[in-house]
């Protein structure tokens, strides 16, 4: 029921991939859920968007598939509506 982000992952050895959201529920009034690839730059320590989801609004599996991303990555997640909650894991497919 909160923003937040994932911690930093580690694709170096990566060249493509696919990010999935896995949402098993959701409530609220117009309740909305964006997911934000992000590449951390190595030399200020700050992320930058390299890639969104489409807004997700229903329960269901999601991917967004990903290439050139660097060493590091997180996904952000924002929610909106009124008091919208969201139940979701993320998972990855990658390839060398």
């Amino acid at each position: 029921t909160a923003n937040g982000a994932t911690g930093d992952i580690d694709v170096g050895d990566y060249i493509e991939g696919w990010i999935i959201a896995d949402v098993t529920a959701v409530s609220g009034t117009s309740p909305t859920l964006d997911l934000a690839i992000e590449l951390k730059d190595p030399a200020s320590g700050k992320y930058v968007t390299v890639a969104t989801f489409p807004q997700i609004t229903a329960v269901g599996t999601y991917g967004k598939q990903i290439t050139n991303f660097g060493r590091y990555i997180r996904v952000r997640w924002t929610l909106g509506g009124t008091t919208p909650s969201f139940t979701f894991s993320l998972g990855g497919v990658f390839k060398a």
